[in-house]
């Protein structure tokens, strides 16, 4: 194993680590409440439960994760519960009132997957994670195992950062992209090729 692969593995006792921290942050910190930003978004979809999308190191660093538009625009990016069940969560983006799915699209000439929102037309919507010095960092899918993939977000192609989801009660799911098939182009979404889907696992 390279030193850059082990650089993107998080060992289970790190994983554990991380959610407990997560967990506490929830409970402390007030950026992770619903907020004023939030209120149309949750007022909009009263039959679903909205989970915050964080990256996050295990050492508590977090940040946010959204979609910018060509035009600079920021929105949010969500995990939706729609039933009881918490085990696979569909992550969406939530532009000027529409829901966008997110997936890796295949990567072309990329080193990684890239992640985007699609839009009817096709139109590719970045998605980012944003730090607190107002740096904007890929967030792409840098692994696989099995048919998991492991996305990051990634800064100076050396640091990587987990995506996590946060349910309002403070529970925690990974954001992995999944694969259905063996094929390169897992499916076509208005004529984009897409890689792999993009779900909030719950943690095994």
């Amino acid at each position: 194993m390279t030193s850059k692969a082990y650089m993107i593995q998080v060992r289970p006792i790190s994983i554990l680590v991380m959610f407990f921290i997560v967990s506490m942050s929830f409970a402390q910190d007030p950026e992770f409440k619903f907020g004023e930003v939030d209120k149309p978004l949750i007022l909009d979809n009263p039959d679903l439960v909205i989970w915050h999308v964080k990256a996050m190191r295990p050492n508590g660093k977090i940040y946010h994760v959204k979609a910018i538009d060509k035009d600079g625009n920021i929105h949010p990016v969500k995990a939706i519960q729609d039933s009881e069940q918490t085990q696979l969560l569909g992550v969406k983006a939530f532009v000027d009132g529409k829901e966008l799915p997110i997936k890796l699209i295949v990567k072309e000439d990329d080193r990684y997957y890239p992640l985007k929102a699609i839009d009817k037309e096709g139109n590719l919507i970045n998605i980012k994670a944003l730090t607190d010095k107002n740096e904007i960092l890929d967030v792409k899918g840098v692994s696989k195992t099995g048919n998991i993939v492991h996305i990051r977000a990634i800064r100076n192609d050396s640091v990587f950062y987990n995506l996590v989801a946060i349910s309002p009660q403070g529970r925690t799911n990974m954001v992995k992209g999944i694969k259905m098939t063996k094929e390169e182009v897992e499916t076509v979404i208005n004529g984009v090729k897409v890689f792999a889907h993009v779900k909030a696992l719950a943690k095994q």
